[in-house]
């Protein structure tokens, strides 16, 4: 027992070593101190500057390589992707979640492409917005439990995209390398017909949560005999109980998490603007729901893709563990903490945080439990919980990066020499937040005479 055992640390340890060694190869330009900060991200628990990790025991650099490293590095995304999707099981088919986040820089007027970013508030009467950069990512969710979720794709929205048109292209980028036909969720900001009609294509199902404003429509109504054959049918309102038709399936059952729900089922619906694009969609209604904003008593979902597996409304709660990852890379790994003085900066950091989050995973099994005083024991380590003993793992598999080459003083800045202020940028205004002003405007303009 004790040797199968041990065979499979050394198994883990290798996958681990190999794994480290082929994401330095894909860091490039500036890889060792890149490579040396991430180390640093998981020894450094609290930091109050991105300056502090240069601190840790594994940055063998001076402070200053913190910043040079973000400048000057070129990691690759498309490699790193890559070796990531090598890692996912081969059989079974991988669910991948999608979303998108707010990196908030409230105070950088000299920071480019700032915009409008969606970001929930609980202070009451707050408005959910900030000013920041906006990042779309899609992982991977290995377990039907858990907190677990590891990002393929981390990557930023530019001012001229939109987070439907990004996840979709990560999407499609995902897919090319896929072997299995994965089942993708997503919330209801992708219940469109824009993002619908723009992953059409794409060898993937989707689970998209509906909102409950959307007007759909059924198949098209009869040829009369006469003139062009009809396109559009039936309004259904997720709203107006009046519009639905029978359901072509009623379900009831207990569920595990949710007590009993009953379940009604509609196919071939589709979104006006998408009538080649047919749905399944589901009504889940949960009589014990409190009926709030995040739990309520009805729940409406769509599948989109080939014929559903049973009872594919449940797999829904697989998008969960992606806003679990968004607080952890904003609390343990420090991801908005720095404040980086161009877009491509924080693009390069933004690269690291899947890296890191898949070596925690393929180091849970090495890492012993040790949790802190007022901590309990956890017999599934979560991402935060292999963070603490982590940095003993890699005390003793080392480090693919090299060591520093001392190059002397910098001359520093010459004498004389005048320094110029930064640029200072407007907000970006998106296409759609401009189409909103225009209406607004609109209405409270008095026509000309």
């Amino acid at each position: 027992m004790s040797h199968k055992h041990h065979s499979h640390a050394t198994q883990d340890f290798n996958k681990l070593i190999e794994f480290r060694q082929a994401a330095y190869t894909q860091l490039h330009e500036a890889r060792d101190a890149l490579f040396e900060l991430t180390d640093a991200i998981l020894e450094m628990r609290g930091v109050h500057s991105l300056a502090e990790l240069s601190c840790a025991t594994v940055f063998r650099r001076q402070w200053s390589s913190v910043y040079e490293a973000l400048q000057d590095g070129r990691p690759d995304g498309q490699g790193l992707l890559r070796l990531y999707l090598k890692h996912l099981p081969a059989k079974g088919r991988p669910i991948l979640a999608g979303d998108h986040t707010a990196w908030s820089r409230l105070s950088a007027p000299t920071l480019a492409e700032r915009s409008y970013q969606h970001q929930p508030s609980l202070l009451p009467g707050r408005r959910p917005v900030t000013l920041g950069h906006g990042y779309s990512t899609i992982a991977w969710v290995p377990e039907a439990q858990g907190s677990w979720c590891l990002p393929l794709l981390h990557e930023r929205i530019h001012s001229v995209d939109t987070p439907v048109r990004k996840a979709s292209q990560q999407l499609e980028r995902v897919c090319r390398y896929l072997l299995q036909r994965p089942i993708t969720v997503w919330d209801s900001e992708y219940s469109c017909a824009r993002f619908v009609q723009a992953t059409a294509d794409l060898p993937a199902d989707k689970i998209i949560r509906l909102r409950t404003n959307l007007c759909l429509e059924g198949p098209p109504r009869p040829y009369p005999g006469r003139g062009a054959h009809p396109k559009h049918g039936l309004k259904f309102k997720l709203r107006d109980p009046a519009t639905w038709w029978p359901p072509d399936q009623t379900l009831t059952r207990e569920d595990v998490e949710f007590g009993p729900i009953r379940v009604r089922i509609w196919h071939h619906l589709r979104f006006r603007q998408a009538l080649d694009c047919p749905m399944t969609v589901a009504q889940i209604e949960r009589p014990q729901a409190p009926a709030t904003r995040r739990k309520p008593k009805l729940l409406w979902l769509t599948w989109i893709g080939e014929p559903p597996p049973p009872h594919w409304w449940g797999l829904y709660a697989r998008r969960y563990p992606i806003d679990h990852w968004y607080r952890f890379a904003k609390g343990r790994l420090h991801w908005s903490l720095p404040m980086l003085a161009t877009p491509e900066q924080g693009e390069r950091w933004s690269t690291l945080m899947p890296f890191i989050t898949w070596e925690l995973w393929l180091a849970r099994a090495l890492v012993p439990d040790k949790p802190l005083p007022w901590q309990k024991p956890q017999p599934r380590p979560s991402p935060g919980r292999v963070c603490q003993g982590l940095p003993l793992i890699f005390a003793q598999i080392g480090t693919p990066a090299q060591a520093p080459k001392p190059r002397g003083n910098s001359p520093g800045w010459p004498k004389g020499r005048p320094r110029t202020p930064r640029r200072r940028f407007e907000v970006v205004r998106s296409e759609q937040w401009q189409a909103i002003r225009s209406r607004q405007w609109a209405k409270t303009t008095p026509p000309a005479a």
